[in-house]
């Protein structure tokens, strides 16, 4: 049996053009860790703090918030005006955040700022989950266990929680596509490789060879640990405002060049899926490319959201990178190091060796690799890509340096 048609499982969000028109002036991150003791808001301010002061801004210069209400005790309008003071009119949205949101957030702060709502717009997202898991309570499975139809028609079948959708999809991947395991460490070893020379990473001490990843007991076969993603403590923040009014800040302007947003129509429920080895950046990367006016071999760097190993294998086929079923060939040899000349991935560590703040994170270190900061610089980096997920989601987020 051939593969569905793409049109047949999902589709595209129609986004307005809105290349070139903004750009991310200010990041900062909170301490990454495991359990901390700290609360989310905590977490928040501090990233919050590093933003504005990367981007050489006051609190009173930020005239709009985003955040994503929906994933746990965020920081939201109240608690900002609360622990900063603010009494000057916000706009605000809930479009914003971690995850998918992470990559679409410029877009939405892009209409705010051509129709004059906001002039100069924050993105912000923190957990605690690491101190919260002591509880049992709160964490990535928690938003799963609660959904009814979950609740009802997976779990009480043992489809649950994360890794074990996740182990059912690499092994499908492995049965059609002869994906093998040392291909999944080959992901896994390049994420450490990365944390290990950043200064911020949960793992930067804890080295990773494959012959380590192989020794290593599996947690849902066939995914090890280590093909799995953090739970940490962690935040960050970026700042947005338009490109003219950039130019004139602290910091070289990355600008917003391309955004998409792909959705799979299966809702909540990965099970349904129509292509099952696939992600919805089928629909969501073209469309990002198609307004950047870019290709796949114009990209210097790569961070993708990255809860396990094989999502990583799955998106960069889907995003174009090599054909399906050729991305465990792909990555293996470390083609996917900051500095092995290939297509350098996750550069910090990402969520399986950085931290597992759900993609935000990811947004910065493409900023600091395109303004030439980063831990693990990529050499002349001049296009950066974002890559979300949720599993029935998917967003493409293209930044670049001004020519």
């Amino acid at each position: 049996m051939g593969r569905p048609a793409a049109a047949s499982w999902g589709f595209a969000s129609d986004l307005d053009d809105i290349a070139g028109e903004v750009a991310i002036v200010g990041v900062g991150e909170a301490e990454h860790s495991k359990a901390s003791g700290r609360g989310s808001h905590e977490i928040a301010v501090e990233a919050i703090e590093a933003a504005l002061a990367d981007a050489g801004m006051e609190i009173a210069d930020i005239d709009g918030i985003m955040f994503s209400p929906a994933m746990g005790d965020q920081l939201d309008e109240q608690a900002f005006r609360e622990r900063f003071g603010v009494q000057h009119e916000l706009w605000t949205s809930h479009q914003g955040g971690g995850m998918v949101w992470a990559g679409t957030a410029p877009h939405a702060a892009a209409r705010a700022i051509r129709s004059g709502a906001a002039s100069t717009i924050l993105n912000v997202f923190s957990v605690a989950w690491a101190t919260q898991r002591s509880s049992m309570t709160g964490g990535p499975g928690q938003f799963h266990a609660d959904e009814q139809f979950k609740a009802n028609l997976e779990i009480p079948f043992g489809w649950f929680p994360q890794p074990v959708y996740f182990s059912t999809i690499a092994r499908r991947h492995m049965a059609e596509y002869g994906t093998r395991p040392e291909q999944l460490g080959s992901v896994a070893i390049s994420a450490r490789r990365h944390a290990n020379g950043h200064p911020g990473a949960v793992m930067r001490d804890k080295a990773l060879s494959l012959e380590d990843y192989l020794s290593r007991p599996m947690l849902a076969d066939p995914l090890r640990v280590e093909d799995c993603c953090l739970i940490s403590d962690g935040g960050a923040a970026y700042i947005m405002t338009s490109t003219e009014r950039a130019r004139d800040l602290a910091k070289t302007p990355v600008v917003v060049s391309g955004v998409g947003e792909g959705h799979s129509g299966s809702g909540a429920y990965w099970s349904q899926q129509g292509d099952f080895t696939a992600t919805p950046q089928v629909f969501s990367a073209p469309r990002a490319f198609a307004m950047a006016g870019i290709a796949p071999s114009d990209v210097d760097l790569l961070t993708l959201y990255d809860p396990f190993t094989i999502v990583t294998l799955m998106q960069i086929e889907d995003m174009g990178f090599c054909d399906k079923g050729e991305g465990g060939a792909f990555v293996q040899g470390g083609r996917l190091d900051f500095d092995a000349g290939g297509l350098p991935t996750n550069t910090h560590g990402g969520m399986l060796s950085h931290a597992y703040v759900l993609g935000i994170s990811h947004v910065v270190e493409v900023v600091r690799q395109l303004r030439g900061e980063a831990a693990n610089q990529v050499a002349d980096a001049e296009i950066g890509v974002y890559g979300g997920y949720t599993g029935h989601m998917a967003s493409t987020l293209v930044l670049t340096t001004e020519s």
